[in-house]
């Protein structure tokens, strides 16, 4: 796959020179031919939305390999571009598409290979989601009718089939060391000798017949061992990839495409907009936080009433989700200059260019662009520096800390541990989540993508849409203080959620 062409025209001329004999993909070989930039920065982009999609339902506690999960991800599929859909479903009539569609498929996920290949945690979790989305279509596609023994080959997995004399030598064997092999139902099933190496979550379920180093596999249970083979194979092609990443990043405009893809938020966009009826003032600041504001948001807001200062990002940051929250430009200024002239004098104020940053922010100074308020993945993958307040709770605050500030709020000890277990396995917003439906004893449909949906959602649940100048606060204080200048630095938790155990 190359990337040439005139950097001004931003476009390239595409060559198919790989054809696809099956949509689902080992991903063995990268692609070859040319690509449009646009396109690029596109099917990458549906796939991210694909493999977050896969990450929500399994937050959600769907069993995997189950029909439910397997529907409920293809009806995820359905909602965003066709070629993860499409590159499942052979059709003669339509084959110009569907080898397009799944040049697709094999494009993206060579593009996504480049982008989470940067460190740990992210090649953690592209391996995992990756595999899930393999196994449900390898799942979807055997019960359409793949054929196994050719997709084997074609893959170049050596599992070979055992012989009928064979298998009836040890047929009593096959019977007592395989689950779901009976009398009534083995005749006619194919079984496959692999090494048991190859098997190992076969054998730690005691699901397998071994003898001399080989497990002895029913077709049924060989999803299983493509599955993991898949992984095994993939987990190696990213450290590699990780490698290769000096090569690649020697052209620039990869590097513009590729920068912080990673973050890139897909959902619900708050540029430029309030949330629906909502305008919020600097006098009832104080009390949404303590009722509607996300953990992250909340810590900001305590550091900032506590020390009438934040540094560049946290001001940056805060002040972004409060302009999207409803927090109109004049207002803005007011709520900062408050609390930064307890600490400092105008002129400082001033000079330091922390109005300025928050006109900035607005579109007013500067390029005049509106700025996007930092979502959750954004928000999770910025590791705060020393003396920095920003960043997400749940990813990067010691446990102890955490659960004494989740207390704080009003949180039951039986869902702080809830939600340190979900932190533990590294589901963050899982974890928000969690804390939402705790703080309203209510689930939320979706899950939490963005700190200003969690405060919207929260809002809009607690006021019935009704302006804050309507509601009644009971909390003290007002918050004002400056912005960020260019360069410078509720209610009770509940006992359980409520509805959680029934959606899984």
């Amino acid at each position: 796959m190359e990337f040439k062409g005139r950097r001004v025209r931003r476009r390239l001329e595409i060559q198919i020179e790989v054809n696809y004999p099956s949509g689902v993909q080992f991903y063995s070989d990268p692609p070859t031919g040319d690509i449009l930039l646009t396109e690029f920065d596109d099917i990458a982009s549906d796939r991210l939305k694909i493999l977050r999609a896969v990450e929500h339902l399994n937050l959600l506690g769907y069993v995997k390999d189950s029909d439910e999960w397997i529907n409920n991800l293809y009806e995820e599929f359905s909602k965003n571009k066709y070629f993860i859909n499409a590159a499942d479903k052979d059709s003669k009539e339509r084959v110009d598409e569907i080898q397009k569609a799944r040049r697709q498929d094999h494009v993206s996920h060579f593009i996504l290979r480049l982008v989470f290949c940067r460190s740990e945690d992210l090649r953690r979790w592209f391996v995992d989601r990756e595999t899930d989305l393999f196994r449900a279509r390898l799942l979807y596609a055997s019960r359409s009718g793949l054929d196994l023994k050719a997709f084997l080959v074609a893959n170049n997995l050596k599992y070979l089939i055992v012989a009928e004399e064979e298998q009836q030598r040890k047929r009593e064997n096959l019977i007592a060391g395989s689950f779901h092999v009976g009398e009534d139902n083995i005749d006619g099933m194919t079984f496959y000798k692999v090494p048991f190496t190859d098997a190992l979550e076969l054998v730690r379920r005691k699901k397998v017949f071994l003898k001399a180093g080989l497990a002895y596999v029913p077709e049924g249970d060989v999803a299983t061992l493509v599955i993991n083979s898949f992984r095994t194979r993939l987990s190696r092609a990213v450290a590699n990839a990780y490698k290769a990443l000096p090569e690649v990043e020697s052209d620039e405009r990869l590097v513009c495409l590729l920068k912080d893809f990673d973050k890139r938020y897909i959902a619900k966009d708050y540029l430029s907009r309030k949330p629906v009826n909502i305008h919020i003032t600097p006098d009832v600041i104080d009390s949404l936080a303590n009722k509607s504001f996300p953990p992250c948001m909340r810590q900001l807001n305590d550091v900032l009433r506590s020390t009438y200062h934040l540094k560049h990002h946290g001001r940056l940051i805060y002040g972004l989700f409060l302009k999207a929250a409803g927090l109109s430009m004049e207002d803005s200024l007011t709520f900062w200059r408050s609390h930064f002239l307890k600490i400092m004098d105008e002129d400082m104020f001033r000079k330091k260019k922390y109005a300025y940053g928050i006109r900035y922010i607005y579109g007013k100074e500067g390029m005049r662009k509106d700025c996007l308020p930092y979502g959750c993945m954004k928000i999770i993958g910025h590791s705060p520096g020393p003396s920095e307040t920003h960043g997400c709770p749940f990813r990067h605050t010691d446990a102890p800390l955490l659960w004494q500030r989740l207390a704080a709020y009003g949180v039951s000890q039986q869902v702080i541990h809830e939600i340190m277990v979900l932190v533990s396995k590294q589901h963050y917003q899982a974890a928000c989540q969690c804390f939402w439906e705790a703080l309203h004893g209510v689930p939320i449909e979706g899950g939490i993508d963005h700190p200003n949906q969690f405060f919207e959602e929260s809002y809009m649940l607690l006021n019935g849409g009704a302006q804050p100048s309507q509601v009644e606060y009971t909390s003290g204080g007002t918050s004002n203080h400056p912005p960020y200048d260019a360069k410078s630095e509720g209610p009770s938790g509940r006992d359980s959620i409520q509805e959680r155990s029934s959606r899984r």
